[in-house]
Parts: structure tokens; C-alpha cells; sequence
């Protein structure tokens, strides 16, 4: 994947269409990504002991890595992912203004 786990992503479609984020967790089999603030929903959560209370949680779930685009730390603006090969590494490259990532 091209997006990988601490970058800065914005959000391009759905209902936080706009807002942007750092990556959390990239799962790659699925090619989902989970950012950070962004896909909130809220769970019921009943009590299972005698003791412990129902509670209302906000957990985050992942969005498809086609509906995020990466910021380029250099230009700060969206941008695809190119990469530049040598002989020894594989470098990602912002395709805007041609700055290692």
C-alpha cells in the first residue's frame, strides 16, 4: 500500500469528506486504513458482570484506502504516490513536487 502507518491523509469522499488525519492502522488485506478522529461511531455496550455498567462508546472504523489521499509534508497538498527505485531501496516520492516522503 502506499499509505502507510503515521502519515498525514486527507479525507477525499464520505461523510468526513474534507477533514484530515493521521494514520492509526493500515490494514492491508483488506485495504482499509483507520484514521484518527475521523469515522466515529458510537456502541452500546451492555453490562455483562453484576457490578459493571452499560456504557456508550466511540470507536473508530475503517475507510477504504481508495477515499483517502496523502499530504505531502513538503507542500502540504494532496498528492499520489510515486516511488523511486535504486539499488538498494525503494523511496515513496510526492508526484506534485518530486519530495521523498
Amino acid at each position: 500500500m502506499k499509505i502507510l502507518k503515521g502519515d498525514l491523509v486527507a479525507i477525499v469522499t464520505g461523510k468526513d469528506e474534507g477533514k484530515t488525519g493521521k494514520v492509526e492502522k493500515v490494514l492491508t488485506k483488506e485495504n482499509k486504513v483507520v484514521v484518527e478522529g475521523v469515522n466515529l461511531f458510537k456502541r452500546h455496550i451492555k453490562a455483562r458482570t453484576q457490578g459493571q455498567k452499560s456504557e456508550i462508546v466511540t470507536i473508530t472504523k475503517p475507510l477504504p484506502q481508495a477515499n483517502v489521499a496523502l499530504i505531502c509534508p513538503k507542500c502540504k497538498e494532496q498528492t499520489r504516490v510515486g516511488y523511486i527505485v535504486s539499488k538498494d531501496s525503494k523511496e515513496r516520492i510526492c508526484r506534485k513536487c518530486k519530495a521523498v516522503i
